[in-house]
């Protein structure tokens, strides 16, 4: 790993992971009741969740790299388009970027990390099914360009993407997927939580974020120290099977309930 691969990993744990210390936020806006035993309901579900990912990756790590990818792409590209819309065509093109276009364009880069993930065979095997979806999903970027042109509100997500996915093109793997999971992914889910919030929860949401985040990382650093590769492997398994884990429960909270609430209050 380089330095910059370094300073991108340190970035995803230190930048990125903090934005899921507010689904404790999440689920209150979503109707989970108050109480002691609703508190720790949520938190053996969670927890639960998290480590039987965890759990599956290391029984069946090919379909487990594949469903992380697949549930990757449909929260970021949800996240991306959150302020524009939720129509299917912007949400495929932006759900693309992590699982397809950087893959894909970063090939010789991104097939090691994905051995270090889930074996050298299934890297091959995976690397081929994605590389073999950037046609088409080029395509779509490409009706999608026109789809914003005649909408204005997806315009900004749509320069957004464009740009991410020529930085992609020229920045290792790691970078890339750094910046856009830091820099737009993460703040963005930050920002539009934030501002729905009044007063008296941010500042609750706010400690269990401190907490939360600070439970991650001591966990983070407990799990590394008994990894048995090198430092290098077991920062990359660290880091995104560590993304994965958390990822389940944090699509279930914002994709699935959240957005769920949101729509029936929107009904008539």
């Amino acid at each position: 790993m380089t330095g910059w691969d370094l300073f991108a990993v340190a970035s995803i744990l230190i930048l990125g992971v903090p934005h899921g210390g507010l689904d404790g936020a999440i689920a209150r806006r979503t109707g989970w009741p108050a109480g002691t035993a609703s508190w720790l309901g949520f938190h053996l579900g969670y927890i639960g969740l998290a480590a039987l990912v965890t759990g599956l990756w290391w029984l069946f790590p090919l379909p487990s790299l594949a469903l992380f990818l697949l549930i990757s792409g449909l929260h970021f590209g949800a996240s991306d388009i959150a302020d524009s819309g939720s129509h299917w065509l912007p949400w495929l093109a932006h759900g693309g970027l992590v699982c397809i276009a950087i893959p894909s364009l970063q090939a010789d880069l991104v097939e090691p990390l994905f051995a270090i993930l889930a074996g050298t065979d299934n890297a091959v095997l995976l690397m081929a099914f994605l590389t073999g979806l950037f046609i088409p999903w080029a395509a779509i970027c490409a009706i999608y360009c026109g789809f914003a042109y005649r909408r204005a509100a997806y315009r900004k997500p749509l320069l957004g993407l464009l740009l991410m996915i020529a930085l992609a093109h020229q920045l290792p793997p790691l970078v890339s997927f750094a910046l856009y999971f830091c820099l737009w992914h993460s703040r963005g889910h930050m920002l539009r939580l934030w501002q729905s919030l009044d007063s008296t929860e941010r500042r609750r949401s706010a400690l269990e974020a401190a907490i939360y985040t600070s439970m991650a990382w001591a966990s983070a650093a407990l799990i590394y120290n008994y990894l048995d590769d090198t430092a290098a492997l077991s920062l990359i398994q660290l880091t995104f099977i560590g993304l994965a884990a958390l990822t389940l429960p944090h699509m279930l909270l914002v994709d699935f309930a959240d957005r769920y609430k949101t729509h029936r209050e929107e009904l008539p």
